[in-house]
């Protein structure tokens, strides 16, 4: 039986686990046969509950908002944080975000998740995911039904989402090439750029910058592509690894989509030399590597402004939020020194 607070009625646990109140019913006093997702899915709400209680936020009109991530655990704990953060900002609006999280999801499961938004009183939804047809139809489904949809980092273009929330990220590809050539010698040279996935277009603006920069203003670099590592540490490893042992010249990495202590250690087992890294993301793994020094340079955008655009920008699609262009959140480059203790 799940320990409820009782400041927390049936029908608000319902509402934040986008369930039926028959079924945390059963679930609450163990009555019946429940799924274990949706049991699992229930004590979740109950700790987002929790979690928005303490943000103290203020009484007014309740939203419901999906946020679905199919990310490394390490970003979606970043983009949970700077959430809860901007949660007491919003007054007089109570926004109630329900997190649905995802190392590792087909395009079929993503589909079915986004769809049943509509059914469970969604408001409206925050996204990252694969840029993938099925993805992008039900996001047009949902949309159409009245349920906004707001991308966040990597974008689907040929959807009819609302808005794209984060930075230019072939702008952000571009400066990772500039920056690696000012630290490299003019010697002709591999440089690997290692991809979690090729189905997120993020990844691909970023891949697709940092290589038309190359192209164009460094031709003696060449890149050797390292992808389907999903920025999980044992693929990355494994990949990358496999990477130094068939080119003998790389001493330099991009990092597009993470794993990047996978990366370090990768070099650190064949005894090679790792001469620059650029990464993305000023998350927990990325603060250790740069303090270490392991990393040269980490390519960041602010999360919490991107929280707070992404919440506005469905406000404003609600009509409840003055309207206005959102800009794309500025690149920020963080250095060992630059780096806040």
């Amino acid at each position: 039986m799940l320990d409820r607070p009782r400041r927390f009625s049936i029908k608000q646990i319902a509402a934040q686990a986008g369930v039926s109140k028959a079924t945390v019913d059963r679930v609450l006093h163990q009555r019946g046969s429940v799924h274990y997702q949706t049991h699992r899915r229930i004590q979740q709400a109950l700790a987002e509950l929790e979690a928005q209680e303490t943000c103290g936020l203020a009484v007014g009109r309740t939203f419901h908002i999906d946020v679905i991530l199919h990310t490394p655990r390490r970003f979606s704990d970043a983009v949970k944080e700077a959430i809860h953060t901007q949660l007491g900002t919003l007054a007089p609006f109570r926004i109630f975000p329900r997190f649905h999280l995802y190392q590792h999801i087909d395009p079929q499961r993503m589909q079915a998740l986004i769809l049943r938004c509509v059914s469970n009183g969604s408001q409206g939804v925050i996204l990252k995911a694969a840029d993938e047809p099925e993805i992008s139809a039900a996001v047009n489904q949902v949309t159409a039904a009245g349920v906004p949809v707001v991308t966040l980092v990597s974008d689907l273009t040929h959807s009819e989402r609302i808005g794209y929330i984060g930075m230019d990220n072939r702008t952000a590809g571009q400066t990772a090439a500039y920056l690696l050539t000012r630290w490299l010698d003019d010697a002709t040279q591999d440089v690997a750029v290692v991809i979690s996935s090729q189905h997120f277009r993020g990844e691909a603006e970023r891949h697709g910058g940092f290589c038309s920069w190359l192209h164009e203003r460094a031709p003696h670099v060449r890149v050797v592509e390292v992808s389907g590592g999903l920025g999980v540490y044992p693929p990355t490893l494994q990949r990358m690894t496999q990477a130094l042992e068939q080119h003998p010249s790389i001493k330099a990495v991009y990092s597009v989509g993470g794993g990047n202590r996978a990366i370090v250690d990768a070099f650190a087992a064949l005894a090679r030399p790792l001469r620059v890294f650029i990464g993305h993301d000023l998350d927990q793994e990325n603060r250790q590597l740069l303090a270490e020094e392991k990393i040269a340079a980490i390519i960041d955008h602010n999360l919490q402004l991107d929280a707070r655009h992404a919440f506005t920008r469905i406000l404003q699609f609600h009509r409840l939020w003055k309207a206005g262009p959102i800009a794309p959140s500025p690149v920020q480059i963080v250095t060992p020194f630059s780096l806040a203790h």
